[in-house]
């Protein structure tokens, strides 16, 4: 069994070679060639699985994208070809929200404000956006939420409009999927005339897809509104963004927010499952296997914490600014864009981190936070 899998894919080899050769290609420049021969096709979001890659690879058996969106997945071909197919829902959804809400520490420290003081509105409800939601909660920030599909959904939590959010919150976060027609369209759902409404000296972030917010609109409203900051982990025509915006930017990374170590061993070892069910056969290897031990075993909190010692646990965990000025240093236009997405592999989740001897009203918020015990 030949099983084509993308390089940046971690730990593919180590689970797939269960079931034959396994051999790892560029996810953005994979050909048809490259796959006819396939009997497994194992993808990430850079790569768009259509006709045109798979019409000839008549032995497959399984497509699988390690990812939670599947925008770049033709499922009706698919379906229309009896090729069974496979997402991963959730894998890299913790990593995301402990991305925003380390962005949102790092931007009250940069600031000098406090984040406990802020109203944050989370667009987008789902797995990501669910996830920094219990991040908030369990610090205790107050959050708005906007999902206008949930919100018709018999859904116990309480949603308001995208309009509210852009005139009452301090802070919008943006957890979206890519759609690009009917009603609850996302593409450029943050346009210049948006944009210009947002609450004055509020914070915006990017974590979803770029496209969902209008990237020249972005630029042009900067231009004039100082006030407006930005963390933008994604970009619209990735892995070219527009080079103009990125000094406008508080915080700048390559479509990363997803990458850490456990939610990228996750979304691998979900599509693993998938085909040990597929084929019949047994799991080899379970998900603890895969992960390095942290470089920190424990940490003793012997007071309660500060904001600003919050931060500095955080970082332990994940220091955005390193990768906030990597991005800045590189060049476009030799593909380092997707260069250092390939080579991220440090950042871990806060359950990497096991917390000692805390007094136990701080043990409690920031075992909900993700902390180990």
């Amino acid at each position: 069994m030949k099983i084509i899998a993308d390089e940046n894919m971690p730990f593919a080899e180590q689970l797939f070679q269960q079931f034959g050769e396994v051999q790892l290609v560029n996810g953005r420049t994979v050909t048809a060639e490259q796959v006819n021969d396939a009997d497994l096709l194992l993808v990430r979001s850079v790569t768009k699985v259509n006709s045109s890659l798979i019409a000839g690879a008549k032995k497959l058996k399984f497509v699988g994208t390690a990812t939670i969106g599947m925008d770049h997945i033709d499922q009706s071909y698919l379906a229309l070809n009896h090729i069974p197919f496979s997402n991963a829902p959730g894998c890299n959804a913790i990593a995301v929200g402990e991305f925003a809400f380390i962005a949102m520490l790092e931007l009250a420290h940069r600031f000098k404000q406090k984040l406990k003081n802020k109203t944050v509105g989370i667009v987008g409800v789902g797995n990501t956006g669910s996830a920094l939601e219990r991040c908030l909660n369990a610090y205790g920030v107050k959050t708005l939420l906007c999902d206008p599909i949930k919100a018709t959904d018999n859904n116990l939590k309480t949603f308001v409009s995208l309009e509210e959010i852009i005139e009452q919150c301090d802070v919008i976060s943006l957890h979206v999927p890519l759609t690009k027609e009917g009603e609850h369209k996302t593409e450029s759902l943050l346009d210049e005339q948006k944009l210009n409404r947002i609450k004055k000296n509020a914070w915006l972030l990017n974590c979803c897809r770029g496209q969902v917010i209008d990237n020249l609109a972005l630029f042009k409203v900067k231009q004039h509104r100082s006030d407006l900051k930005i963390v933008l982990d994604v970009w619209a025509n990735e892995p070219n963004p527009l080079e103009a915006l990125i000094p406008y930017v508080e915080f700048a990374t390559p479509h990363i927010a997803g990458y850490s170590v456990e939610g990228k061993a996750r979304g691998t070892f979900m599509l693993y499952q998938k085909v040990c069910e597929l084929l019949g056969q047994k799991q080899e290897i379970q998900l603890e296997d895969l992960l390095p031990q942290f470089e920190f075993s424990h940490i003793e909190l012997n007071e309660p914490l500060s904001e600003k010692q919050l931060l500095r646990l955080a970082r332990l965990v994940y220091d955005l600014r390193d990768d906030d000025e990597l991005f800045r240093k590189l060049n476009f236009a030799n593909a380092e864009f997707d260069e250092m997405r390939k080579s991220h592999q440090h950042r871990r989740e806060f359950s990497a981190l096991s917390l000692k001897n805390c007094i136990q009203s701080e043990l409690d918020w920031l075992s909900q936070l993700g902390f180990s015990k």
